[in-house]
């Protein structure tokens, strides 16, 4: 299937990258691959395709992965188009347990929830890493057919919970690629760990980092960025990094999918008239799911105001709020919504490329300052272009699990942790008489399980739960959450977890020469 699809494949749309640093501007297949641009950068495609709105409104009429297919056709990405439609048929179909692959469900006549957790690690990172590995493997498949294969492929992963599980059940058992992922020891859920350390696949690992998420982050990108580490794997084991977090192009894409998508089926469903504005509510830590809505908007998207949902570790409420994005004395705070617990978006330098016109030097000033002091502070045109497309708010983590029960209790429908947040600032944020609006739900409650009973009981962060639950394990709390609360279920894969042996329990330092180290060992023992 492959040989006959690359005879049809096509030169496609050219990616640069953020910092100005790539040699010259490569394609789809070739972005997904290198994962991070030379020198740190992210990739973005140089142009923008333009949906019509009878484009976006046809969506309705197609499944998932047709929708999905279009909107790549649509982005010109240069594989040929019966071979972009089975490998998105591959990617949205019985692995995700609603055939909508997306559904959406209304709380009223003005409030619509996107659920992107019905995929196999009940998470929104599935609606992107479903997809990517399919394409990835294609690409890597169509470089070894033209004479010049390249090396074995090892995906490094830094997660602050929903990615790591993700990755590793999306590249799982792929032939010339591994993939480890790092992940903060003890600032993820238990259901999130499980997911983890009990992943299948021979080519997969896990490790638990000692600091939080950003610690994993700025490791895992300063191991891409060491040359010696990578002309050493190169020369001992014959694999090059690649990266499956957001920083890869390929990640990013395929968030773009689900909001065109849920445009069109709000209209086709009556809910929304053609042409109306839909403004859209994100919880988010390192900016992808909110960019991605922004560049479904840039393309012709009918969306209007894009509110962006902090927890306590709000840098990104406070940038967008000020134009001053600064670390340099923000304590990182755990909270119950842990894969929002990021100090350092980098997402957020894709966004900043857009909006100050496509300049290279000035990013590599900003992050350079970011790096170094801690902080940078965005020109007056680029704030009020910020400004005109965000609006930001925080919310407590009390107020966080406070808005699971109120809304429960409301309608009778439970929002995990994250989506609470969104949930919370669209409340506050948005006009009521105007525009309907998309809360987007990222996760699927039962990976919280702890921290879900605590506001159904009433209970705050900082308490403990009832002596009776305490001990209990995240499989264990969504049992009993189930038996008390009538209408509640678990996914399958969730419910699973408890058959599943722990493959993986090692921990490591947050230093980059740790995590390196990690990877040698690691490959010292495994064959791609």
């Amino acid at each position: 299937m492959v040989n006959q699809a690359q005879k049809g494949a096509r030169e496609g749309n050219r990616y640069i990258d953020t910092r100005g640093q790539s040699p010259k501007p490569l394609e789809f297949s070739e972005v997904i691959i290198q994962g991070l641009a030379q020198g740190g950068g992210l990739f973005v495609p140089v142009t923008l395709p333009r949906l019509t709105l009878d484009d976006i409104l046809d969506l309705s009429q197609m499944p998932y992965a047709a929708q999905g297919a279009r909107i790549y056709e649509h982005f010109e990405v240069d594989f040929a188009a019966d071979q972009i439609a089975s490998l998105m048929t591959q990617a949205y179909g019985r692995n995700f347990d609603d055939p909508a692959i997306a559904p959406l469900v209304s709380l009223d006549e003005q409030t619509h929830v996107l659920e992107l957790w019905h995929g196999p690690t009940a998470a929104f990172k599935d609606m992107a890493l479903q997809c990517l590995p399919h394409f990835f493997s294609a690409a890597l498949a169509r470089q070894a057919e033209a004479g010049s294969p390249p090396p074995d492929q090892l995906i490094l992963v830094a997660t602050s919970g929903d990615t790591g599980s993700s990755a590793l059940e999306g590249f799982k058992d792929r032939d010339h690629v591994g993939i480890i992922t790092f992940y903060p020891d003890g600032g993820v859920s238990d259901i999130q760990w499980r997911q983890m350390a009990t992943a299948a696949g021979s080519n997969v690992g896990a490790f638990g980092l000692r600091g939080n998420f950003d610690d994993c982050q700025t490791s895992v990108k300063a191991a891409f960025s060491d040359a010696a580490f990578n002309e050493r794997l190169l020369r001992e084991h014959q694999v090059s990094l690649s990266s499956a977090n957001s920083i890869n192009w390929g990640r990013l894409l395929p968030q773009v999918v689900y909001y065109v998508s849920a445009y069109a089926r709000l209209v086709a469903s009556g809910r929304l008239q053609a042409g109306e504005e839909l403004d859209v509510c994100v919880p988010t830590g390192n900016f992808g799911n909110i960019l991605a809505a922004w560049y479904a908007r840039e393309i012709g998207t009918p969306i209007g105001q894009l509110y962006c949902a902090s927890n306590e570790n709000h840098v990104l409420t406070d940038f967008i709020n000020t134009g001053v994005y600064d670390i340099s004395q923000r304590s990182f705070k755990l909270t119950p919504s842990p894969s929002m617990d990021i100090l350092i978006s980098s997402n957020l330098e894709r966004q900043l490329f857009e909006l100050n016109g496509r300049d290279p030097e000035v990013i590599c000033q900003w992050m350079a300052g970011l790096r170094e002091q801690g902080r940078f502070e965005v020109d007056s045109e680029t704030f009020d272009y910020l400004q005109a497309d965000f609006r930001a708010d925080w919310v407590t983590s009390d107020d966080g699990l406070a808005t699971i029960r109120q809304v429960y209790e409301k309608y009778g429908y439970l929002l995990d942790p994250h989506t609470a947040i969104a949930y919370q600032v669209a409340e506050r944020l948005r006009d009521h008489k105007q525009k309907p609006i998309l809360v987007v739900a990222t996760a699927h409650w039962a990976k919280f399980a702890a921290n879900v009973a605590k506001s159904l009981l009433g209970i705050t962060v900082d308490q403990d739960l009832p002596a009776e639950l305490r001990d209990l394990s995240g499989l264990a709390l969504n049992d009993w959450l189930c038996e008390r609360y009538d209408g509640l279920t678990i996914p399958a894969t969730l419910a699973a977890l408890g058959d599943r042996p722990v493959q993986f329990s090692e921990i490591c330092d947050s230093s980059t020469q740790s995590v390196e180290a990690t990877v040698l060992e690691w490959l010292g023992r495994k064959k791609i």
